[in-house]
């Protein structure tokens, strides 16, 4: 009994917190991973670039912001290559993309 109280409490903080395999291999499923890379800037931003520029911004503002860019493109921001919008990237997709990417160091 005492191990199903602590598996149903546990529970709602596992929904909330997403390993960084599963967001990477959400980059990856995704195709993120072809124009971006973790650490290396090329001709787009690293994610460590970007988590560097938004260090303690970070609020569910700035998230949805940033998810609705991976999903519906931007421009200006790093340059002079866009992102092309990703329409097959979902909402909530895009905003756990984000908050894994806001945690790259």
């Amino acid at each position: 009994m005492l191990a199903m109280r602590t598996l149903l409490m546990a529970l709602p903080i596992a929904i909330f917190i997403t390993p960084t395999w599963a967001s990477e291999a959400l980059a990856q499923k995704k195709n993120c991973l072809t124009c971006h890379a973790i650490s290396k800037r090329g001709n787009v931003p690293a994610y460590r670039d970007i988590a560097a520029k938004y260090s303690g911004q970070v609020t569910p503002e700035l998230v949805t912001r940033l998810a609705r860019k991976v999903m519906k493109g931007g421009a200006g921001v790093w340059g002079v290559i866009p992102m092309p919008a990703n329409p097959q990237v979902t909402q909530a997709e895009a905003e756990t993309l984000v908050r894994w990417v806001l945690t790259q160091k």
